[in-house]
């Protein structure tokens, strides 16, 4: 039986024709997903704000609406209620008194001045539902002061700054310092439309997405460097084509291995954001976008980079090779294609 090809080998797609249409589309989302962070802000999750995360099972279904009237009767502030399958099982969340947004909360003084305040708040949630709900189970708790989320929100924002750093400076090293540079606006691009992603549907952003973040840089990094690897090869051969349609030839040969990966990853994600477990329904959402958006920003972020910043034949210049003939057969077959 043959394999079945999903891209077929002599594709000629002039990806680049489009670039000036992408790049006002990835403009646009960017300035929208700034406007987002700084309107909507991110649902912080427990990690970040701190309080306690407790997972509620009842004896029989509750309505939620009651069950969120009898909680905020408390005054003990913004208890979030999500369901987890059912009407039975609940994951509530208990916040820090006065607690919002991280970032004020770490540059401000007195960091973890109401971690007090946690226990008691928590202790009276319980109560309370364990007095209202008899033969209530409450499961698994986690708790998280707000110096130690603070201390996780520092940390988590300057794994994501190092590890895209860590990848510009690589790629700068084994390329040269425009792919580096590509790859640094590559990652920009993915990670920041991931926040405007997040503050638009208010999705909880706990540590989960941080590590989704992380997992979509390097999905990303692996299919720009893909193509920049491919590029580079084909700058050295095809020493008389234009760089416009080197990269695109670049792109359609590896192209099939982009649609290969990028399909098997969407179709594994979605099935498993609409039937997975809700405890990882953030990390799921966070996965499949970055996917799309790091096959897209592959094509259209990363590609015309190189362009602006004026790669060219000169390139990755070796010497000439003992029979001193330049390869252009290809190179010219592909120009009169497009």
């Amino acid at each position: 039986m043959r394999p079945i090809k999903l891209v077929p080998d002599t594709t000629n797609i002039r990806f680049l024709r489009w670039r000036w249409v992408a790049l006002a589309i990835s403009i646009t989302l960017i300035v929208a997903s700034f406007a987002l962070v700084a309107t909507r802000g991110l649902n912080w999750g427990v990690d970040f704000v701190g309080g306690q995360q407790m997972r509620v099972t009842f004896a029989k279904s509750v309505d939620i609406a009651e069950f969120r009237n009898r909680l905020e009767k408390l005054n003990v502030g913004d208890v979030t209620i999500q369901e987890l399958g059912n009407n039975r099982t609940m994951n509530v969340r208990v916040p820090l008194a006065g607690s919002g947004n991280p970032i004020g909360k770490c540059i401000g003084a007195g960091v973890g001045t109401k971690d007090d305040n946690s226990n008691k708040i928590a202790s009276q949630v319980r109560a309370a539902i364990e007095t209202g709900y008899p033969g209530v189970n409450i499961g698994s708790v986690n708790s998280v002061s707000g110096k130690v989320g603070c201390e996780l929100f520092s940390t988590g924002s300057l794994a994501l700054a190092l590890a895209m750093t860590g990848i510009a400076l690589f790629i700068w090293f084994r390329f040269e310092w425009q792919f580096g540079v590509g790859a640094l606006v590559t990652l920009f691009h993915d990670v920041v439309l991931t926040f405007g992603f997040f503050a638009l549907t208010q999705l909880q952003f706990d540590l989960n997405v941080i590590a989704a973040i992380l997992t979509i840089i390097g999905y990303s990094l692996n299919d720009t460097i893909v193509v920049y690897d491919r590029i580079r090869e084909n700058l050295r051969k095809w020493r008389k084509m234009e760089i416009e349609p080197l990269i695109d030839l670049s792109t359609n040969e590896t192209l099939s291995r982009t649609v290969t990966t990028s399909l098997s990853l969407i179709i594994t994600l979605a099935i498993l954001l609409f039937l997975g477990p809700d405890i990882i329904f953030g990390f799921t959402a966070a996965m499949l976008l970055g996917i799309v958006i790091g096959t897209f920003s592959s094509f259209y972020i990363s590609n015309p980079v190189l362009i602006w910043l004026k790669v060219g034949t000169d390139s990755f210049v070796q010497a000439a090779s003992p029979g001193g003939a330049e390869r252009v057969t290809r190179s010219e077959s592909f120009s009169d294609k497009g």
